[in-house]
């Protein structure tokens, strides 16, 4: 049997790739979505890290308050909820599952008491008294 082979106007037509100008425009758009979108995922980043100090100050803040029921007062440094400094046989601890954690950002948490009250701290983002937004303490 013989194909009879015609001509169509599209035969001939080479199929051809993006242009330079077609990729530029894309990569233009892409940049301009990756502008508006970024701020608001470091906005979440940065909440979320703040919302972990709460959370993690709250955690050593329900320790705190069972080291006071067992002793009769807060410990002199939170090294006293895992190891007792007090000498009293009341101590019932460690009051904390794991060892005091660092808050979100690396650092220590500020702990001071006169042994009736406490205040617990975290320097936030820049490691400083003080700041505002990611930089605020964040405190009990």
């Amino acid at each position: 049997m013989k194909h009879i082979l015609t001509h169509h106007p599209l035969a001939n037509t080479r199929s051809r790739g993006f242009t330079i100008i077609e990729l530029l425009i894309v990569m233009a758009i892409l940049g301009m979505l990756a502008v508006m979108v970024a701020p608001n995922l470091f906005n979440k980043a940065d909440g979320a890290r703040r919302d972990a100090a709460l959370s993690q100050i709250s955690a050593i803040g329900s320790a705190l308050a069972t080291h006071r029921l067992d002793v009769g007062e807060y410990p002199d440094e939170l090294e006293g909820l895992m190891i007792n400094t007090t000498g009293r046989s009341t101590w019932d601890g460690p009051y904390l599952n794991n060892d005091v954690p660092k808050d979100p950002w690396g650092g220590e948490y500020q702990y001071s008491s006169d042994g009736s009250e406490y205040t617990l701290m975290s320097f936030g983002g820049d490691g400083r008294a003080g700041g505002e937004d990611n930089d605020a303490d964040i405190s009990n």
